[in-house]
């Protein structure tokens, strides 16, 4: 792919039941899943009408001990030396690099406090379009907290040349630090709570956040936190689906309803 080093390529949701997973977001996003074609795999492609948003995949007895979660991949010119920089600067391995014909080379990666991420050479000449600003049924928003957020900012901007866009006080949980990438504001970096683990956290967005809310519970999933209101006249929620996975939602709120 033809994206610069650091910007998010590609999502992907690993769960214990593709097929509830399917009807679920098919419903509270508006994914249209389709097959992939992977031969020897369960990996769907999450339609979104205009591109792919992202891919789910069936968790198998092979993959021992995972658990549902979303994971973002990050674009790199070489990932071998990815690799090699990530554990040099205390960060490990989970899945070293492997090539996908036709898709391309990855490693999955986790950072000095065990978040984990892809890093991603794609084979294909055109960009990815999986993250998008400012669309519905694509992530808008890619959030990390971490323990300690001044080491985590250090630890990215090295990797990935992030640069930091501004930021929003929060009192005792430190700045809410905008991310940049190649210019675009693309997420952002905070410290977490007291008792919360350090995650990623990726905002899908939605074109009626109170409809996406009802939806959720509906499905069987839970709103875990908001809506709450954000800048730019939008409301965000965190949400666990009916298999585990946390997951965020981003859109405006209806007049009327």
């Amino acid at each position: 792919m033809s994206n610069p080093k650091g910007d998010f390529i590609w999502y992907e949701l690993l769960t214990s039941d593709a097929d509830a997973a399917q009807r679920f977001y098919g419903d509270v996003v508006g994914w249209t899943v389709v097959g992939s074609g992977q031969p020897g795999m369960d990996y769907r492609l999450l339609d979104a009408g205009d591109g792919h948003a992202g891919g789910m995949m069936q968790i198998t007895e092979q993959m021992a001990g995972a658990k549902p979660l979303w994971l973002g991949y990050v674009a790199v010119p070489d990932v071998d030396a990815a690799v090699a920089d990530w554990t040099g600067a205390g960060g490990s391995v989970q899945m070293p690099a492997m090539d996908i014909p036709g898709v391309g080379r990855m490693a999955m990666l986790a950072d000095p406090e065990s978040v984990p991420l892809y890093v991603m050479r794609g084979a294909m000449d055109q960009s990815s379009t999986a993250f998008r600003v400012a669309d519905a049924r694509h992530v808008r928003w890619n959030e990390i907290a971490a323990r300690d957020d001044e080491a985590a900012l250090r630890f990215y901007k090295a990797r990935f040349g992030w640069e930091v866009a501004g930021s929003m006080p929060m009192g005792p949980m430190g700045d809410y630090r905008f991310l940049a990438a190649s210019g675009v504001t693309v997420g952002a970096l905070l410290r977490s709570q007291a008792g919360e683990a350090p995650r990623w956290i990726y905002y899908i967005g939605v074109s009626d956040i109170d409809e996406a809310a009802r939806k959720i519970r509906a499905g069987g999933g839970q709103v875990l936190d908001g809506p709450h209101p954000i800048p730019g006249g939008e409301f965000s929620i965190q949400a666990r689906d009916p298999q585990g996975a946390t997951f965020g939602l981003v859109g405006p709120r209806v007049a009327g309803r």
